[in-house]
């Protein structure tokens, strides 16, 4: 009996760090402009990138996906003088596959741009700042500018659609008091069989 009980605490103490190490491994794969696939932006919407980084609450653990035709185009990572002045030299790193993939690894700012020449001067170009604030982006200039007071997010590549937001609540706390509800709701089933 003193057996049974013993592995039972063990079962039930293994349950729970599985649930707390959960709530550390939640990120997100991000496709680039949404529903637009990476390439140059429209003269409806020029400012494509730079609103879609502002809606976007990257952490490390997350990725970008960068959808294009690699006949066509490609996605280089560069310095900030170099995406600030559309410099395609010496790239920090260089993906062309159609389907190229950022793991964010760390905390900071990140620049993109289209590795073809004179696309970054037709805005195809992505700013994202991981860990430090949005406050260093640059606004779209322009009547443009103004942007809605809620943009869709896609959590995966071709995954939920996403919903208006009922409430203020953040998916990433809702999802941890899920969590939380659970992990006691199985503590309280295995203590009642103790």
């Amino acid at each position: 009996m003193a057996n049974l009980l013993s592995h039972n605490r063990m079962l039930v103490s293994l349950l729970l760090t599985l649930f707390q190490i959960q709530d550390k491994v939640l990120c997100y794969q991000y496709k680039v402009g949404d529903l637009d696939a990476w390439g140059i932006p429209t003269s409806a919407n020029p400012q494509v990138y730079t609103k879609w980084s502002k809606y976007h609450n990257l952490t490390i653990g997350d990725s970008l996906l960068f959808l294009y035709p690699p006949s066509q185009d490609s996605v280089i990572q560069v310095t900030e003088e170099s995406f600030k002045r559309c410099n395609l030299k010496d790239p920090i790193l260089y993906m062309n596959n159609g389907n190229s993939l950022f793991n964010i690894t760390s905390k900071g700012q990140f620049y993109f741009t289209s590795g073809v020449a004179g696309q970054c001067q037709k805005n195809q170009k992505l700013h994202i700042a991981v860990g430090e604030g949005m406050e260093n982006i640059d606004a779209a200039p322009g009547p443009s500018s103004s942007l809605p007071a809620y943009a869709p997010s896609y959590p995966t590549v071709f995954g939920n659609i996403p919903v208006s937001p009922s409430t203020s609540t953040s998916p990433h706390f809702t999802s941890t008091f899920q969590l939380l509800i659970i992990g006691f709701v199985i503590s309280a089933l295995f203590s009642a069989l103790m």
